[in-house]
Formats: C-alpha cells, structure tokens, sequence
C-alpha cells in the first residue's frame, strides 16, 4: 500500500501529518506536483514534478496508483478515478471515498459546476479548520491501522 498526494493543493499542515505517518508506519508517500515541493530527506517520503498543465499531475497519479492504495485529493474527478482503479481517496477535511460514496459526490459536484456556470454564485468552500485538520487525521490512522 501506497500514499498518493496531489500535492498542489495539500495544506502544509496536512503533509507534516502525512510525513509523520510515513516515519512511524514505513508507508511510503509520494506528492506528486507541477512545482518544486520540499520533503523531508527519508526513505518513505518521495516527490515526483510533473510538467505544468491541466491535470498533468492527476493524470500521473491515476497512472500509477494501485489496488488498496490512498490518495490525499481535494478533487472530486481524481478522487472517483482512483476509486475506480480500486484505491482510496481521502479529502483535506477527512471524507474517505470509496466506490459507495464517490458517485454521489462527483454528481453533487458537476450540479454544482452547472450551477456556476450559468451565473449562479454558490460560494465556496469554508476555510480548512482545526476539526478538519482532526478529522483527516484521524481518517488517516484508521485507514493505515487496517
């Protein structure tokens, strides 16, 4: 098992978690992104930069993720790509997706995008907050104590 990290978007708060849960499990973590991301020097924390582009680093993580593996995501598309390939997808605020609920939510999305699209303001999402911080966390542990 593997972590997979779309790491354009992953709050600097979240990789420390997962860079400490790579150390203490041994599980490796690879954040995949188009610009240069720092890591920690360790033999279970890897980067890999892609060339800038729509869905450049999506695309190399849907490439490479396997059956059981988890990938960090925000983003609903990637996240219902993996869980058709037979991974997992965490979000930023601690919702696992799997094959029972990612349709839902990528449905709730394009409505959303829909909605946008047509004029109508739907806001955004809230900031990350120290519950969602918890949140993942926690989902995290679950997930690699299983």
């Amino acid at each position: 098992m593997k972590i997979w990290v779309d790491a354009d978007a992953c709050p600097v708060s979240h990789k420390k978690i997962l860079f400490r849960a790579a150390e203490r499990t041994g599980v490796q973590v690879t954040l995949v992104a188009n610009q240069l991301i720092r890591v920690p020097t360790s033999c279970y924390i890897k980067f890999i930069q892609v060339n800038s582009g729509f869905d450049v680093a999506d695309n190399e993580i849907v490439k490479r993720v396997g059956v059981g593996d988890l990938v960090i995501t925000s983003d609903i598309p990637l996240a219902a790509e993996v869980v058709e390939k037979g991974a997992y997808a965490l979000d930023p605020r601690g919702e696992l997706y799997s094959v029972e609920n990612v349709k839902a939510r990528l449905n709730m999305r394009d409505f959303m995008e829909m909605l946008r699209s047509s004029g109508i303001d739907t806001g955004g999402p809230s900031a990350l907050s120290q519950s969602d911080r918890k949140s993942f966390a926690s989902q995290l542990e679950k997930f690699l104590s299983k």
